[in-house]
């Protein structure tokens, strides 16, 4: 952002290290104001502002809320270097020459900033602003954002230890019992990086009369708190679904996986706005609500610290799992043909419903009647006067 006039040929803030995409806690900002005009123009003071807020913002009803919390706040008065001065420390800048103004500041330490963020009601911004007093005129301004990232461990005990949880739901229809389903879910921790595997092992159960779909998705929640006020936005992030679950019936997850998207880490440090995470593992169940089970997630800084112990333990439960479905799918050898009857009809095949029409306890299955088909009629072979007539 550059605010220029006919006598400012260039205004702006250039950083020492442009390919620098983000900075830490305690790192050093710095670089160079470049000025160039092009008539000879008097300026009082060039002052340099480093700033940092977090800022909130919506509408309840017809009230508008707002609120604010700072951050980082660095204020400087850049001079030239051999560069002659008046009484009053200003400076006269002619045309045909380009003028740096260098300056450099510490960021306050890890823990005391938040990192950079930008959503629907709020964000969280740090800038390098500089402004050109110049006597009886409009204060000239530029502004460079910059990114600020707090490394967040994942590699902690509380964070690699298991989560898990169990949850019911009792179905009813027009007001009659209709059986109950459940979920019992576990992953083996709650710290995770972008791009790795969650590996979620659960039971689901379902009594009811209606078909249900077991489904986990990775939710983000955004939390925004102004005047005493608070606003939550849920976004669904990626999903994966199961099998359908028949009444009556039980379904396994044996190390499902579902990946971590390219998200930015937990923010858990700031006042006014939080960014977490949770695993959102659910049931669908037609003309009811969903039963869901929420475990919470801590998404932390890619390839910060080691992740052994956590990789090692999904690879673990990942190979745990496919051995167990491959001993349930394949099985040691095919069956002999000699072990297969001629007569391959099912006596009464079994197709399941949807409802409970009979009343029966599940599972339900409406019995199918075999169909009997008559014997064919005897042929008997006849002669007569020398032609063969065929009778029955």
């Amino acid at each position: 952002m550059v605010a220029m006039t006919k006598k400012v040929k260039i205004f702006q803030i250039i950083f020492s290290d442009p390919s620098k995409t983000f900075y830490c806690g305690g790192d050093t900002v710095s670089g160079r104001v470049e000025v160039e005009v092009s008539e000879m123009m008097r300026v009082s003071a060039l002052k340099l502002l480093g700033l940092g807020c977090a800022k909130v913002e919506y509408a309840k009803g017809k009230q508008r809320c707002r609120q604010e919390a700072e951050y980082l706040r660095y204020e400087a008065v850049l001079r030239l270097q051999d560069q002659p001065t008046d009484s009053d420390g200003s400076v006269v800048l002619r045309p045909g020459n380009k003028y740096e103004y260098t300056f450099g500041f510490e960021l306050p330490q890890q823990g005391q900033l938040v990192s950079s963020y930008k959503g629907k009601f709020g964000y969280v911004q740090y800038c390098v602003k500089a402004l050109m007093e110049r006597p009886q005129q409009p204060v000239l301004e530029c502004k460079k954002c910059f990114e600020v990232e707090e490394p967040l461990d994942v590699n902690t005990p509380d964070l690699l230890s298991p989560a898990g949880g169990m949850k019911e739901k009792k179905v009813t229809c027009m007001f009659i019992p209709d059986g109950q389903v459940s979920l019992n879910a576990k992953i083996d921790r709650r710290g995770f990086c972008e791009g790795e595997e969650i590996c979620i092992n659960a039971k689901f159960e379902n009594t009811c009369s209606r078909i249900v779909v077991p489904k986990a998705a990775i939710i983000a929640k955004h939390t925004y708190q102004a005047n005493g006020r608070t606003k939550i936005l849920r976004q669904k992030l990626s999903s994966v679904r199961g099998n359908h679950i028949i009444s009556g019936m039980c379904d396994a997850w044996q190390g499902k996986t579902i990946r971590v998207p390219k998200i930015k880490p937990s923010m858990l440090g700031c006042n006014i706005i939080r960014v977490e995470y949770a695993l959102m593992i659910y049931v669908h169940i037609p003309g009811s609500d969903k039963l869901i089970l929420e475990l919470p997630l801590v998404i932390g800084t890619a390839g910060l610290g080691s992740r052994s112990n956590s990789v090692s333990s999904q690879d673990s439960s990942a190979s745990t799992a496919s051995q167990s479905w491959v001993s349930l799918r394949m099985p040691s050898e095919p069956p002999s043909y000699c072990d297969v009857t001629r007569d391959c009809r099912l006596d009464q095949p079994l197709t399941p419903l949807l409802d409970d029409f009979d009343g029966d306890e599940s599972p339900i299955f409406m019995n199918v009647p075999a169909f009997q088909y008559p014997a064919p009629p005897a042929y008997s072979e006849v002669r007569i006067s020398g032609n063969l007539k065929v009778s029955c």
